[in-house]
């Protein structure tokens, strides 16, 4: 009797257990392959290169995952943004989410990462410099409800400090938001903030998908 529940137990949970440990890879994206958000928001993979892909940014209200720049390569095979392109000229990606994605992934890993920027939005905006520290990690899959569908996501959750300022002006400062990744999608289909983080301005933060289309 012990050994059948024995077996019970493992057709029912091995399953779910072999899903959470395994490695999520980096999606394979293709020219056309497109996200729309709330917020009027969108992303669309323009160009696909033997060492990474170009994905366009809308000028929409999702300034603070764009981080001002329309255009970003993704390189492979993490997937980390490395460079912003204006027309032909390519610079050095130096903002938040640069490691966003760092494929592969899988439950429980955590990774850093760190930059200067100028300020690119408020009172500060391209003045003061600010620098940061930034930390990752994959906390696991849930079953995530948007106005595209519903989809099992990993979530990823974001911890940003400001570490220093020309100003001095908000040093100590952090954020934390959460994103869900889903493999189906090929891209996060929510993103999250603290309850407290720009109270008034709640649109431009925290958004959902609500169409996508992916090319074959």
């Amino acid at each position: 009797m012990k050994k059948t529940m024995f077996l019970v137990w493992l057709v029912v949970f091995f399953p779910v257990m072999v899903f959470a440990q395994e490695k999520i890879e980096a999606p394979v994206w293709n020219v056309g392959d497109k996200w729309i958000f709330t917020g009027d928001g969108s992303i669309e993979v323009v160009k696909v290169e033997p060492s990474g892909y170009i994905l366009k940014f809308s000028d929409g209200k999702c300034i603070f995952e764009t981080q001002g720049y329309n255009a970003v390569f993704f390189q492979t095979p993490s997937l980390s943004r490395v460079k912003f392109l204006e027309g032909d000229k390519q610079t050095k990606y130096t903002r938040a989410y640069k490691k966003l994605f760092n494929f592969p992934l899988s439950i429980g890993i955590q990774w850093n990462d760190a930059y200067s920027t100028k300020a690119i939005m408020g009172a500060f905006a391209g003045r003061n410099s600010f620098d940061y520290s930034e930390n990752f990690s994959a906390l696991g899959w849930e079953d995530i409800e948007t106005r595209a569908g519903k989809f099992k996501a990993l979530k990823l959750e974001y911890k940003r400090k400001q570490t220093g300022s020309t100003s001095g002006w908000g040093d100590g400062d952090e954020i934390k938001n959460q994103y869900w990744y889903s493999p189906e999608v090929k891209y996060c289909v929510k993103c999250k903030y603290d309850k407290d983080w720009m109270k008034g301005l709640k649109e431009l933060f925290n958004w959902e998908l609500t169409s996508f289309k992916l090319k074959r």
